[in-house]
């Protein structure tokens, strides 16, 4: 998972970012002086110079604007002495003037660039806590290699309700996780960490993966009904889609359950089959109430999950990915076409799997994701 870097954010209140654009106010400077001491004595450009501060505020910090506003007074003063008229009150308005905008702009940039420093510190801190929330995914996992793709619809955002997760089991396989949180905004987020967690918890240890599943629902039921009172009783529900995915090392199958999430795709040979499941349950969060979450040795209906069994040999790619993908629409409305697109992508690595999929999802939609985008690719290489 790549992650939007926040340099750019510090850059806006570092002095001297663009060099090449604090160019156009010097320029400004000059072109005004020339052409006002060479230009008729009834035309005057000075007041012109008030530009150059103007314009260097939005590319430049305190500093440079305070510079720039300097160099007005002095090219003002150059103008009026050359033309004998430093003593007209004419010029000293314009010199007062040019005083009084610097002096406010000098003040603007101040204030921006503390608001900018303090914002650049808060993306920092969620960036990091976004990082421990969406942890990025192992590159290997036995005879597994894997790579994965987050991408939020919300300007600025790292993370939404999508999510995926990972953990390596005792008894020689590899299980994964990838779900999409209802709704939008900070609750989803909450929710997708709620369940990630539960899963890096459990899934090590859950003995078959509908007990895993069962303990998944039940953690997010619970969440969701603890303080939950009489008055918050027609309150949307809170539930995910998810896919729990179980991955011997040493069978060339792959085992999952599915609830109510797209079916991941084989890409074997140039060819991309989906995996149906024969029976897709209810989403995550939306199990009975009366049915224990169950921890490993107690409690929980895990009967009513029906473990699916593929085929996964070696050299086959596996796709997972939730329904920000296939629902992303360009500019006529036509949804993004992820099998016809999958299927030229069966002898790359899941790190170009991952690329590609950037590349034309971007290029589909122009840049405008309508939904948050999490994708995993697994590769199974041969022993």
């Amino acid at each position: 998972m790549s992650l939007r870097p926040l340099t750019h954010i510090s850059q806006t209140w570092q002095p001297g970012h663009a060099p090449g654009r604090v160019v156009i106010p010097f320029g400004l400077i000059v072109i005004v002086c020339v052409v006002d001491m060479l230009a008729p004595r009834d035309i005057h450009l000075g007041p012109l110079l008030v530009a150059a501060p103007a314009i260097t505020v939005a590319v430049a910090g305190a500093r440079l604007t305070a510079l720039v506003g300097g160099l007005t007074l002095v090219a003002l003063l150059l103008i009026g002495g050359v033309r004998g008229v430093l003593d007209t009150a004419n010029i000293q308005t314009q010199f007062g003037a040019l005083i009084v905008v610097s002096t406010l702009l000098v003040v603007f940039c101040l204030v921006r660039d503390r608001r900018e420093r303090e914002l650049y510190r808060v993306r920092s801190v969620a960036e990091a806590a976004q990082h421990v929330l969406l942890q990025p995914l192992p590159r290997g996992s036995g005879p597994l290699r894997l790579a994965c793709l987050y991408l939020p619809a919300e300007a600025e955002a790292e993370m939404g309700g999508d999510l995926y997760a990972a953990a390596r089991t005792t008894t020689g396989s590899t299980r994964l996780l990838i779900g999409d949180v209802r709704g939008k905004g900070l609750p989803a987020v909450s929710h997708a960490a709620l369940l990630m967690g539960a899963f890096r918890a459990a899934a090590h240890r859950q003995a078959t993966l509908p007990r895993l599943a069962v303990h998944l629902d039940g953690a997010v039921r619970w969440d969701t009904v603890q303080w939950r009172t009489e008055a918050d009783a027609g309150e949307d529900e809170i539930f995910a889609t998810a896919m729990i995915l179980d991955i011997p090392d040493h069978e060339p199958v792959v085992h999952l359950i599915s609830c109510g999430h797209p079916p991941a795709l084989l890409i074997r040979r140039h060819r991309v089959v989906p995996l149906q499941p024969r029976a897709s349950h209810l989403p995550i969060g939306l199990g009975r109430l009366d049915d224990p979450a169950g921890d490993e040795g107690g409690g929980g209906d895990d009967t009513r999950y029906a473990v699916e069994t593929f085929g996964f040999e070696a050299g086959d790619l596996l796709l997972l990915y939730t329904d920000g993908v296939i629902e992303a629409r360009d500019a006529d409305g036509a949804f993004f076409p992820l099998a016809e697109r999958a299927a030229s992508w069966s002898d790359s690595t899941p790190e170009e799997c991952v690329r590609r999929l950037r590349e034309a999802l971007t290029a589909h939609v122009h840049g405008h994701l309508g939904d948050d985008v999490a994708a995993v690719v697994i590769r199974r290489e041969a022993a």
